[in-house]
């Protein structure tokens, strides 16, 4: 009986054990509801597009400022919070994860030549030999290495390949976003240097763009995504190329003050096509 007894309580000691051991921690909710719903959602289907019904259309590059307080949604947060990330960390964790594709920058802008992770942080990996002075005698002078690694929140700007079309069937002046670049900011010699880091279709990119939170200054229960964003035209630019039978941005034959003008011509030039269609 007293084996019995013995044995049962071991056999329950193990299943009380064995039971705990599986317990899962699982963080509280810090939030008003789990967001889970939102985060999973799919990007709303872009409207067909047919040949016969493009009465018009012209193609214009645009120019995204992360440094505008309306686009800062863009640059931040720098530390990534639960599910709000910074347009650039939502991208390259994407690519980390293969969950997009990027293309080599080309003088062209058109999406040619497939590039990995790997080679767009190897790119922005620099080493620079310099020599330098020690500041105590005899001041001697010795090499040194710099390296220079790649730091994501030097990406301030964002290029947008988009094409205006008149659409005859819904009698609408339509956009349809193409392709985006994230820019770099960088200094050299004391003077603002850009450089583009790669292209991503657009098309190929709304699935990650409308599972990624965007913080909303106006209402923080209206949760937007970075899809929303750019279909809702949630964004400040301004227009640095148009089509052209040159094929140069406005900055090769304007600058200042004339290639905010030439920039705003564009932008007047296509509202004032769709209003000359109309009579009153």
């Amino acid at each position: 009986m007293n084996k019995l007894f013995v044995a049962f309580l071991t056999i329950s000691v193990m299943l009380s054990l064995g039971l705990h051991s599986q317990i899962i921690y699982e963080a509280p909710l810090d939030a008003l509801y789990d967001d889970a719903n939102i985060i999973n959602k799919k990007p709303i289907p872009l409207p067909s597009i047919r040949a016969a019904d493009v009465m018009w259309s012209k193609r214009v590059w645009r120019e995204i400022d992360f440094r505008q307080k309306f686009n800062q949604k863009f640059y931040f947060p720098i530390e990534t919070q639960a599910n709000w990330k910074s347009f650039i960390t939502v991208v390259l964790d994407a690519l980390k994860e293969g969950q997009m594709q990027a293309y080599d920058i080309s003088n062209t802008d058109e999406l040619l030549i497939p590039i990995t992770y790997s080679e767009i942080v190897g790119r922005q990996t620099d080493t620079l030999h310099n020599i330098m002075r020690r500041p105590y005698p005899p001041y001697e002078e010795y090499d040194t290495v710099i390296y220079t690694e790649f730091d994501p929140t030097k990406v301030m700007r964002l290029r947008v390949k988009e094409d205006w079309y008149f659409d005859k069937q819904r009698s609408q002046m339509m956009v349809r976003i193409q392709a985006v670049c994230p820019v770099m900011i960088k200094e050299r010699n004391g003077q603002e240097v850009t450089e583009p880091l790669f292209w991503l279709s657009y098309t190929d990119s709304r699935e990650v763009f409308a599972q990624a939170l965007v913080f909303n200054r106006e209402n923080s229960a209206m949760r937007l995504s970075y899809d929303e964003v750019f279909w809702k035209r949630l964004f400040d630019s301004y227009i640095y190329k148009e089509a052209n039978v040159f094929d140069r941005r406005i900055s090769q034959y304007a600058t200042g003050v004339d290639a905010m003008l030439e920039s705003e011509r564009v932008k007047r030039e296509m509202f004032e096509f769709e209003e000359n269609l109309w009579e009153y």
